[in-house]
């Protein structure tokens, strides 16, 4: 049975890499390539007969098992490398089984989905209560979670999500003092901030991460922005009273397709009549998939990249108008490749605070997002926001004045409360 699948998986390879080469040294420790060559080389060997088996009849969830497991070993390069050879030669189409899969998991999705308060907490516990020093190591001192913004593609990581923050500020229109704005995913707290602190907002965070909320609050009290800025731990669901402003980065990707309609309900509810929104998330460009299976089950349960057709209709059923759509695709790439390159030179740190097993774990899923924003679809989209009865504008030459006008956030002006990390 062990040479069947060998060949079979062999025959699979052949098929696939039509771009670059792979080479794979097999368990009897023959060493074959596969594709042209005319593009990138990877390497790697497969440990035992039973991870032939495994990628074979399922590589969706197999390549990165069997990375974390040590039966996938990338020779002379890294995990990187590998994967980009996959996925840039399924970019179109992947094996067959792949497709069944798909469909299947289409089929199901609205179940998996369902992100009920219980789920989403549930769900937001098991990637964003880590040990709070794991971020440290790869994200900027703002704790920024998302994707950055590179205006002109030479900037720091650090510059890309302080143009990403002034980004949105200038969408929010935050054009007075005072104005209340409700922040659905508030993370580490650095949107809401920034809006306090340079425009004097009025801000209501709310999250479902007891690491993220505690570490926000400390920061707020360290910049003394206490009388400006306040983080709940609470869903959007249970959220009451009225904003002029409303702010939703990186948080629309955990809602579920079930629940899409009831998020923009309680948007267009929050709202003051006159008010306006911002929703920053990550999408495809392609028709309405369904979520890898093996990134669900390992780094965001219940998490999905809607397509724009999944998305516009929920928000016209609610009433609302989306008054401004910007696609920005590579900007993650970019981001996700920075946030890999500093968790790589930190490894072996944050391989003491985990085992080997989860910095594969990591490096895989930061490896493996990266090149779907290069080669999948995956991309970012923003979306503003008005209800109906609000004044529209004749266009959007505001966003770019007020973009102009506004300093970039100091996240270094105050140091830095010295928090403990969590057990």
């Amino acid at each position: 049975m062990a040479p069947m699948m060998q060949k079979l998986l062999e025959s699979v390879l052949r098929g696939l890499v039509k771009k670059g080469r792979l080479v794979v040294t097999w368990p009897d420790h023959s060493t074959r390539s596969y594709g042209p060559g005319n593009w990138k080389e990877a390497q790697f060997a497969i440990r035992d007969a039973a991870t032939v088996k495994r990628l074979l009849l399922d590589p969706e969830l197999a390549v990165g098992e069997s990375y974390m497991d040590g039966g996938l070993e990338p020779l002379g390069c890294d995990i990187y490398d590998v994967l980009e050879i996959l996925l840039a030669n399924t970019a179109s189409k992947g094996p067959s089984i792949m497709e069944l899969r798909a469909k299947y998991a289409r089929f199901i999705r609205r179940f998996v989905q369902n992100n009920t308060p219980h789920r989403s907490h549930r769900n937001v516990a098991h990637h964003y209560d880590l040990n709070g020093t794991l971020y440290s190591m790869f994200l900027d001192p703002d704790r920024n979670y998302s994707c950055a913004y590179y205006a002109d593609g030479a900037e720091t990581l650090e510059e890309a999500q302080a143009k990403k923050l002034r980004h949105i500020a200038a969408k929010l229109r935050l054009d007075r003092p005072g104005l209340r704005v409700l922040d659905i995913g508030s993370g580490w707290g650095a949107m809401a901030m920034y809006m306090a602190s340079e425009f004097g907002a009025q801000v209501t965070g709310v999250t479902l991460s007891t690491e993220q909320l505690e570490e926000a609050r400390a920061r707020v009290a360290a910049r003394g922005l206490s009388d400006r800025v306040r983080f709940e731990l609470l869903d959007y669901r249970k959220v009451t009273g009225k904003f002029d402003r409303v702010v939703s980065i990186g948080m629309f990707e955990h809602v579920g397709v079930p629940h899409y309609k009831a998020f923009f309900d309680v948007v267009r509810a929050r709202l003051e009549p006159d008010g306006l929104a911002l929703l920053h998330s990550i999408g495809t460009s392609g028709p309405p998939a369904a979520t890898n299976r093996w990134l669900g089950k390992y780094i965001f349960p219940g998490g999905y990249s809607p397509a724009l057709s999944e998305v516009l209709p929920a928000i016209e059923k609610s009433g609302l108008v989306a008054t401004d759509i910007e696609i920005l695709r590579l900007h993650y790439a970019h981001t996700l490749r920075e946030w890999r390159r500093r968790f790589d030179a930190k490894r072996e740190t944050i391989k003491g605070l985990y085992d080997e097993r989860f910095c594969r774990m990591f490096a895989f899923y930061l490896s493996g997002c990266e090149l779907a924003f290069r080669y999948w679809g995956e991309m970012n989209f923003q979306i503003q926001l008005m209800p109906p009865e609000a004044p529209m504008l004749a266009n959007r030459d505001y966003m770019i004045d007020d973009e102009r006008k506004a300093r970039l956030p100091l996240s270094q002006a105050v140091p830095e409360p010295q928090l403990e990390a969590a057990d």
